[in-house]
């Protein structure tokens, strides 16, 4: 299943692949390696950036979300490669090309139900309103469909829990800097957490963040979304819930595992935080922010930092509160809405994998372009 590329030939000087992190550890069936992650680059013939991009997937997802398209069109790595920028892509700890080996961590699978009702046929379910705005993924979304089946191929097993996984992607992903040294990171959904670990384990290191809908919204998930993660299905009806609490999941306001901020924190405190009772867009609820005076994200106030939203995800009713939470820690962080702001509209989630998923990448780079002083 491919579809006739036009863009030309595109040319590397080279390819590969290592792996980084990871250790030996006892098993039942001996000794064996744990927590390495899979890295594919590609150097294009003619490299004019200085720094390279490092390409990270969300929960059940690889780096095949990057290489390519189910439909067989070019994906993100191609696009910022035709702009001479060096493309890492990694494969998470413990899914895909990074075996999982232990025999402690729990993994959880995603049925196909839930895949085409958040992912890519949100508009026949409705969980949300804007989910009837959906219309970028190519085919019908649905089990049965060839795109979907190719695309449902590649839908992993992933750990279940949520620390675990972000304390193996923090230490392998900065494992991944130390190697290749400064870099930008391009996050979606689950991995978004991981980039801002990264950054704040390698201070100076991350010279620009570009989150796809990354995980969120800050400190506690809204309930349809914890209710349809904590069965693992798509059994969570209509919209109700959006705009509700849910489970406090991230103490440390981006993430479930601790970040450094400024003030610091003495051992054993916890930040407390404050309900934003109206959002910053007309119908959105509000989010968590730090209760006054907020302290400042140490090693991520110097890291520019892009969040993008798809007019049609569940991710447009919340991620203006991460946004909100990202400016009043200190962090320099541009919003583009696609439908408000950049005058894409239609998309979900997985946009990278979308009909439009060219002039998305292009938002991020001209945001690149316009930021970066190199």
């Amino acid at each position: 299943m491919t579809n006739e590329n036009t863009l030309g030939p595109l040319r590397l000087a080279r390819q590969g692949y290592f792996f980084v992190g990871g250790c030996y550890v006892d098993s039942n069936g001996g000794q064996v390696r744990t927590g390495q992650m899979h890295v594919e680059y590609q150097i294009p013939e003619d490299q004019t950036q200085a720094w390279p991009i490092v390409m990270l997937a969300g929960n059940t997802q690889s780096g095949l979300n990057y290489t390519g398209t189910p439909d067989g069109r070019e994906g993100w790595a191609q696009f910022f490669l035709r702009r001479g920028y060096a493309v890492y892509v990694v494969d998470q700890p413990s899914r895909a090309r990074s075996a999982h080996n232990g025999d402690k961590e729990a993994l959880r699978v995603v049925p196909s139900k839930m895949i085409e009702r958040y992912f890519t046929a949100p508009k026949l379910a409705g969980l949300w309103p804007e989910a009837a705005l959906h219309t970028q993924w190519p085919g019908t979304g649905v089990a049965g469909d060839p795109i979907f089946d190719q695309f449902m191929d590649q839908v992993y097993p992933s750990i279940a829990q949520t620390p675990l996984q972000e304390q193996l992607s923090r230490d392998a992903g900065a494992a991944l800097l130390d190697r290749i040294g400064p870099a930008i990171l391009l996050t979606h959904s689950q991995a978004g957490a991981h980039g801002w670990l990264m950054a704040d384990a390698r201070p100076g290191r991350v010279k620009a963040i570009i989150a796809i809908e990354p995980s969120g919204p800050p400190v506690r998930e809204r309930a349809q979304a914890s209710a349809a993660t904590a069965r693992g299905s798509d059994s969570a009806q209509g919209n109700a819930g959006w705009n509700e609490d849910g489970a406090l999941t991230k103490p440390s306001g981006l993430t479930a595992s601790r970040l450094t901020y400024d003030p610091p924190l003495a051992d054993g405190e916890a930040l407390t935080f404050a309900k934003q009772e109206a959002g910053q867009q007309a119908g959105l609820g509000g989010g968590w922010l730090q209760a006054e005076p907020a302290r400042q994200l140490a090693h991520l106030r110097d890291v520019p930092v892009l969040v993008v939203t798809g007019e049609a995800s569940y991710h447009a009713l919340y991620d203006h509160c991460t946004v909100s939470y990202l400016k009043q820690a200190g962090v320099k962080t541009t919003h583009a809405r696609l439908a408000d702001d950049c005058g894409i509209y239609g998309n979900g989630h997985m946009m990278m994998l979308e009909l439009n998923n060219q002039e998305i990448a292009a938002v991020a780079e001209n945001w690149l372009q316009d930021t970066l002083v190199q």
